[in-house]
């Protein structure tokens, strides 16, 4: 019983986080903003249309698996950019499965607290847990520059995410601020999720007589 809540926890914690990324992902309206916010027009000869029109087709090439090629209309890539974006698609393929697979821990867990009452159960350890995300974007905010490297360097083991700007232009329009906003919208989704469910766990003791004898 002990193995099988720890189970449902992890999925519980791994759907959040997946789905958080998941979400991030696909807020094209993010990068459609940080365009107009920092000129990134001015880095290159396209209209704001022409490069979201790049943009979604690199996205739509990280994000689906039946698009084995990326080919982005006013961007050419070098080989080694072609490598990281592949290495980056088998990434956001990941970031799909363990969606997909915790979201089935995830609906049975949470079945399983509605028809026992027991939502109430959450509201410690999600406590708990809700500060990470603020401790880690915390020190992430001291030093971007040094986190941003330390997050490529940990999930690759090659250097072609270093791009040249002469051989993969495409990085003229990606702006380090754009990343940043990235990791914050993706804490943010992640706190929201947790308190959330905290939420539902201090409803739902409003809403029965509760005593901490039940635990």
């Amino acid at each position: 019983m002990r193995m099988r809540r720890i189970g449902q926890w992890i999925g519980f914690h791994f759907f959040g986080i997946s789905l958080a990324i998941f979400l991030v992902i696909n807020c094209t309206f993010l990068y459609s903003w940080s365009l107009k916010w920092y000129n990134v027009q001015t880095a290159v000869s396209l209209s704001h249309k022409e490069i979201m029109h790049n943009y979604h087709q690199l996205i739509a090439y990280l994000s689906f698996p039946w698009i084995e090629h990326l080919h982005m209309t006013d961007f050419p890539s070098s080989s080694t950019g072609l490598q990281h974006f592949s290495d980056v698609k088998s990434l956001f393929m990941l970031n799909e499965g363990v969606l997909i697979l915790s979201a089935i821990v995830f609906f049975f867990f949470i079945r399983e607290l509605v028809k026992t009452k027991t939502l109430w159960q959450l509201i410690r350890p999600l406590q708990v847990t809700a500060v990470v995300p603020l401790f880690i974007g915390a020190m992430m905010s001291i030093s971007f520059d040094q986190f941003f490297v330390i997050f490529h360097e940990v999930l690759f083991r090659n250097s072609d995410w270093i791009f040249d700007p002469q051989k993969d232009p495409v990085i003229n329009v990606l702006p380090e601020e754009f990343f940043l906003q990235c990791f914050v919208l993706f804490f943010v989704f992640v706190e929201i999720f947790y308190l959330f469910f905290i939420w539902l766990g201090k409803r739902q003791i409003k809403n029965k007589p509760y005593s901490f004898g039940d635990e």
